[in-house]
């Protein structure tokens, strides 16, 4: 495959890293779903490893993803990390008793969670933390007036958001630079449609959660494995190309367990759709 990954997806500046657009989330290093450990520790750390060596320097992980499992993992896996790598680190929620999430009920829990997740990382700064929804429990104000605290101390680069709403997002705005948003995106779910839109007017990196639906995208049966067999490509390729077209602002980060199934997405940056392919999806996937 001739150039370099950055050339043959583009990249995106985030505070002046330059990030390719392409990355890398955790979420899938698990068989057995969130909250549990790798499902194979060795073949997630080949993955890791695999997608620095390709060009992904963004990867994207969430305390949702297990209990300080995947920092440890990181840490062991790219330690000393690449001056270009960015991760970006998602908190902000408690897991209760029962299994569910709730939003931290002070920002002074988030305080801990970060210095925690710093710990396992051996890092002295998270490059990139995105807070996980706002919490009912304090004004906006507070939530980010700690984040900008930490940011003062160092431990934190740059500040993102994930699962809020185009108001709340113009609200952080007036409190915060906001780096990254996040929100649940993909071509059978662009509800978030005017947030896409807004980041991009804005120069904020959007990244979709759940970029192939949980699976749904990459079926060989499934909405675009039409268009899929007329390329001689995978669904999973097809729907991370359609999001690249999407917007200059879209930054996935389809996460694997799989050292071959890392090499198909990053193999979607090749794949230019035409206007006639994308108006073809929108027909068989129409807007909501």
């Amino acid at each position: 495959m001739p150039g370099t990954l950055p050339d043959r997806c583009g990249t995106y500046s985030i505070g002046g890293h330059e990030i390719t657009r392409l990355g890398l989330g955790t979420a899938q290093m698990s068989e057995s779903g969130v909250w549990s450990h790798p499902e194979d520790a060795a073949e997630a750390k080949r993955v890791l490893r695999e997608a620095v060596d390709l060009g992904v320097n963004l990867i994207d992980v969430a305390e949702s993803s297990g209990p300080f499992d995947y920092e440890e993992l990181i840490a062991q896996s790219l330690s000393p990390f690449p001056d270009d790598l960015l991760l970006m680190i998602k908190g902000g929620l408690l897991r209760t008793p029962q299994g569910e999430w709730e939003p931290l009920p002070r920002p002074s829990f988030l305080r801990k969670q970060i210095e925690t997740r710093l710990w396992y990382l051996k890092l002295d700064r998270i490059p990139l933390f995105q807070l996980h929804g706002f919490s009912p429990h304090a004004p906006i104000a507070d939530q980010l007036g700690l984040l900008t605290e930490l940011q003062r101390e160092g431990k934190i680069g740059r500040i993102g958001l994930a699962e809020v709403t185009l108001a709340e997002l113009r609200e952080a705005r007036a409190h915060a630079d906001i780096a990254t948003v996040q929100a649940e995106y993909n071509l059978v779910n662009r509800a978030a449609d005017p947030l896409v839109d807004y980041a991009e007017s804005v120069g904020i990196g959007f990244i979709p959660w759940l970029p192939l639906a949980t699976g749904a995208l990459a079926t060989v049966d499934g909405p675009v494995a039409g268009t899929a067999r007329r390329r001689g490509v995978s669904p999973a390729q097809i729907a991370l190309a359609w999001l690249l077209n999407r917007s200059p602002a879209m930054l996935p980060t389809p996460g694997t367990l799989s050292v071959r199934h890392l090499a198909e997405n990053v193999a979607a940056a090749d794949i230019r759709l035409t206007a006639a392919e994308v108006a073809d999806l929108d027909r068989v996937v129409p807007r909501p």
